[in-house]
């Protein structure tokens, strides 16, 4: 019926032509937008998604207390309440003969690809997403994972020549059908809140022209409105010519002076809403109110009575729950869902439960937040179960062509775990060299202060203040827990966290558990370095350093080589690249006399775990070029500077090419072919060598200084080429030819 309800309201307009419903429940809802008024859908069907929230009354009867039309939520929930509770209680779910959710979610997937059949056979269909910070987004990432669709935010497409495109790694992809998780007036800056941040300006007219398909369509959040429900029966008889076949809550409208007066009067037996729903509307129970808050929600009404409605107070049924080591009863509600398909609607078997989290809330109200249940509809006889991989099998160019958000993210959460590892392991070093039985000698302690304040980034810090060398307990603090300083310890964590929650939907299970003991050990080290630094500050270190190890070897071992790893490791490869060379740079471009000099090489050998493999090869050696041997041209060493720069140029050749066959190799090839050069074709012996003019290794200086440059060059072309498109390959390959002809 909603579906003929939206055609009518964006069509004919027969309901309100007949006084069936009062326009001003129509046009003066933010909901009914006249943009899309006369829009042709493509498809039997307009609304292809539709939930409905039930409450059982007293009776025993379900009834149906709102509609959820823009961008339904919970089928989401749904499905991972059902994949936890199969796995947990695995023999009772198969023996209780549970019809299965996967028919659902394939029903959807053949609709959503129907739409646009007659255009193509193999569509593009995207999830829109608000983003990491929407309460809804873990379901977002879920529901797209599991029916194979990129989960992409507004800042992933862009309107182009009347169509829309997704940014992604091969260039400009087209986008053929939006499952939008988005509202209404969010989804079009150009003709719907220009002050949104969420949305793709100029959808609305793509939509329009039919050159994209919104799911559900755009406009259809006025059916969500609770004034409709008043005139719900009306409707339902004059559109379909029978009564509801399931009720919804008995509802007065109070621009309707009969229904005014019956609200007034029976205050304390009904719920008030604002006719239009909104984000920040509030239900008012009569039933709670004291003698003040009834007084001026009478004064609110008389005020605006055709702004607000009146509903029959229905006390959800209880449902049981585990809480205090035995069991307990909450008011509950129900959330059903509805597909559409060729001949109608399929129906969801099962829902979304949700009770209160006490006993003083009276209604489940909130959809994240709330405890939840699955829903089990029973059959009388054993179904048999489909794999989810057989139902929906991926495009493989689909699943390689990912959003260039989540790429730029993947790639900068790999710089800033590395980051932030490197400058663990350089602090837990410092810490341990000066706290240990001999004391550090002054001129040792100083160019390892200053070689990390380079390696962070924290710059000036102790390359440029003396006093900060003497004592530098205060910046060693702050370079650990100041989160506000960009470089510390605690700034790169978040950076890589926040990079995470981007991308969650790429990241397994094990992963995302790793990342929340990370955030643990977080608040454990700014607890351990509130008044300064701990007794033993190296040992507050080694959880961080740990649960770093356990997320760069799970991605290694876990993670299936795709493009989504390929640049987290680049990423991470480039990163501990630039950063050893900065440290080669800043330990042993400035010599020192003797045991000095052997302390700051076995202090960088011990930062990057290669004192004992130094130690067991060159025995009692301690020379300068032994040392850059190992940390600059060894591949056998996994943190080399060579097998870093070997392991980049390898991605390189895996990734999409976006020139011609013809055009050689590309900038960053060449840049990085080149860093391979400049160290294979180095002179240890002449790097190790001491400028006594400068009092410098000028050599290992300027070697490094041009290995930083290239990389960083790289690091440039590398975002412009992947994480910033305006064309797609074959864009650009015709493109150079018509500039060559």
């Amino acid at each position: 019926m909603f579906e003929l309800i939206y055609r009518d309201l964006y069509g004919e307009q027969q309901l309100l032509k007949q006084g069936i419903v009062p326009s001003e429940i129509v046009f003066a809802d933010p909901g009914f937008l006249r943009q899309c008024h006369g829009m042709h859908l493509p498809g039997a069907k307009a609304l292809i998604l539709h939930a409905v929230d039930l409450v059982r009354g007293e009776n025993g009867q379900f009834v149906a207390i709102g509609d959820r039309t823009q961008s339904p939520s919970g089928s989401g929930y749904a499905l991972e309440n059902r994949t936890v509770v199969s796995r947990v209680m695995p023999g009772l779910f198969r023996d209780s003969n549970v019809l299965r959710l996967s028919a659902f979610f394939q029903t959807l997937r053949q609709t959503l690809a129907g739409l646009v059949s007659h255009k193509t056979d193999t569509p593009r269909v995207v999830v829109l997403t608000p983003g990491a910070y929407s309460s809804t987004y873990f379901e977002h990432a879920y529901l797209a994972n599991y029916l194979g669709y990129p989960l992409v935010q507004g800042g992933d497409l862009t309107v182009r020549n009347g169509k829309v495109w997704m940014k992604s790694l091969n260039g400009l992809s087209p986008v053929d059908v939006i499952l939008r998780r988005l509202d209404d007036s969010f989804c079009d800056q150009a003709e719907l809140r220009a002050d949104s941040m969420l949305g793709v300006p100029g959808l609305l007219e793509v939509a329009r022209n039919g050159n994209v398909v919104l799911a559900n369509p755009l406009g259809s959040g006025v059916l969500e409105a609770p004034g409709l429900l008043a005139f719900l029966p009306d409707i339902c008889q004059f559109l379909l010519g029978q009564p509801l076949q399931l009720p919804s809550v008995r509802t007065w409208w109070g621009g309707n002076p009969q229904d005014y007066d019956y609200v007034i009067n029976h205050l304390d037996q009904l719920i008030i809403k604002p006719t239009y729903r909104s984000f920040a509307s509030k239900s008012i129970y009569g039933h709670s109110l004291d003698a003040k808050a009834r007084a001026e929600t009478l004064a609110m009404l008389a005020k605006n009575p055709a702004g607000y409605v009146a509903q029959c107070y229905i006390p959800g049924s209880q449902a049981p729950i585990w809480q205090g080591q035995r069991l307990d009863g909450r008011p509950g509600i129900l959330r059903t869902f509805t597909v559409a398909t060729n001949n109608g609607y399929s129906v969801m078997p099962g829902g979304l439960s949700r009770v209160a989290e006490s006993t003083a809330e009276v209604i489940v109200t909130k959809l994240s937040g709330s405890r939840s249940k699955d829903t089990w509809i029973l059959s009388d006889k054993p179904e048999v179960e489909q794999s989810a991989v057989t139902e929906f099998p991926r495009d493989e160019a689909q699943v390689t062509n990912l959003p260039s958000r989540v790429i730029e993210n993947l790639f900068w959460f790999g710089r800033y775990a590395e980051r932030a590892e490197v400058s663990l392991r350089l602090m837990r070093t410092i810490f341990k060299q000066l706290n240990g039985v001999e004391p550090l000698p002054p001129e040792s302690r100083n160019i390892l202060l200053q070689a990390l304040s380079q390696v962070s980034g924290c710059l000036p810090g102790f390359t440029e203040n003396e006093e900060l060398l003497e004592n530098p307990n205060d910046e060693l603090a702050a370079l650990v827990t100041d989160h506000e300083r960009a470089g510390s310890i605690k700034a790169n964590l978040q950076a890589m966290l926040a990079c995470g929650e981007q991308v969650k939907e790429m990241l397994s299970a094990d992963t995302r558990i790793i990342l929340n003991e990370l955030r643990d050990h977080i608040h454990e080290v700014d607890r351990a370095y509130t008044h300064g630094l701990p007794s033993v500050p190296e040992e507050s270190l080694d959880s961080l350093v740990t649960t770093l190890l356990a997320l760069s070897g799970l991605n290694n071992e876990s993670m299936l080589r795709g493009m989504d790893w390929m640049f987290q490791e680049i990423g991470r490869r480039t990163e501990r690249a630039l950063l050893t060379a900065t440290l080669l740079k800043a330990t042993l471009g400035s010599p020192l006399p003797g045991m000095q000099q052997q302390l700051i090489l076995e202090s960088l050998l011990l930062s990057v775990e290669a004192l004992i493999s130094f130690r067991r090869r060159y025995r009692t050696g301690t020379r300068i070029e032994f040392g850059l041997d190992l940390l600059m041209i060894d591949l056998s060493n996994p943190r080399s500077l060579i097998y870093q720069i070997n392991q980049l140029r390898k991605y390189l050749n895996e990734l999409p090419r976006t020139e011609s066959l013809t055009s050689g190799l590309s900038p960053e090839n060449r840049l990085i072919i080149k860093s391979l050069n400049d160290i294979q074709l180095a002179d240890l012996a002449q790097l190790a060598h001491v400028d006594h003019r400068q009092h410098s290794r000028a050599s290992l200086q300027q070697l490094m200084s041009q290995i930083i440059e290239q990389l960083e060059q790289f690091t440039s072309l590398l975002s412009d080429k992947y994480f910033d498109h305006t064309a797609g390959p074959q864009q650009l390959i015709k493109a150079k030819w018509k500039a060559e002809l």
